[in-house]
């Protein structure tokens, strides 16, 4: 497949700049968006509430995923139903754990059973989503969210995990695996060929979906073309001039 339309995971851009989200919103073949307080940070955004409603006010029309930053599993609850308020395509982000390991199981559930469309993130091993899913109520859509790019990160294949982990959701048509921070383009090709629901991909990789299907004996070209022009704009030289002779 060389066309981003052509394949059936959904792929959702991830990002905090409201400009490229607009652009990417013009874009049919993207599904969806999710953000996350580091991204925006990143971006330079200091008002949460004020980003998110201008994403909204833009994308009205598929799901838009913001995250809750509280660390407290009560103070947690009330912003993920506040965030939940914004909009019938916001999904809100709520981390498996907080920092201090508690697992989140009892607000997803309560939060879940009022219709609050869920994404929870920072997921890693299959007991995570096992557990997420035994906590989510049946029938409110949801999504789970597992960062194989962090699990590829540790030395292991995140294929056999993210197969696993899709296992485990196969009985509940309404939660969707989430193949969150791929690491390179290859990783949509996987995650379609597994069948993975959705994929998040930041700006840098969704501009290099031109790649796909690329001739490969065109792009070594390329890469040795770019060696070339980049050498010589550089004014490399090996061999130094020999000096002139003093005049006698």
């Amino acid at each position: 497949m060389t066309n981003p339309s052509d394949f059936s995971i959904k792929i959702f851009a991830d990002g905090a700049d409201l400009q490229t989200i607009l652009a990417m919103a013009a874009k049919p073949w993207v599904r969806g968006f999710t953000t996350n307080p580091t991204l925006m940070r990143k971006a330079g955004i200091s008002d949460y509430a004020a980003f998110a409603h201008s994403v909204l006010d833009a994308v009205s029309d598929r799901p838009v995923s913001f995250e809750v930053f509280a660390d407290d599993l009560p103070t947690m609850e009330e912003q993920a139903r506040e965030i939940g308020s914004w909009g019938p395509n916001v999904y809100v982000k709520v981390p498996v754990t907080n920092t201090r390991r508690e697992f989140t199981g009892p607000i997803l559930r309560r939060l879940s059973q009022a219709g609050v469309k869920l994404n929870v993130t920072a997921l890693m091993t299959v007991g995570q989503v096992t557990a997420v899913r035994d906590n989510l109520a049946d029938g409110t859509p949801a999504i789970v969210s597992v960062f194989a790019g962090r699990v590829a990160d540790t030395g292991v294949d995140p294929v056999g995990v993210m197969r696993d982990c899709l296992d485990t959701l196969r009985n509940r048509p309404e939660l969707e695996l989430l193949w969150a921070s791929p690491r390179e383009l290859l990783n949509l090709v996987q995650a379609e060929a597994m069948g993975c629901h959705i994929i998040t991909m930041t700006n840098d990789l969704l501009g290099k979906l031109g790649l796909l299907g690329k001739n490969l004996e065109d792009y070594s070209l390329e890469t040795v073309e770019m060696f070339y022009r980049d050498a010589m704009a550089a004014g490399y030289r090996i061999a130094q001039p020999l000096p002139v002779p003093a005049a006698v």
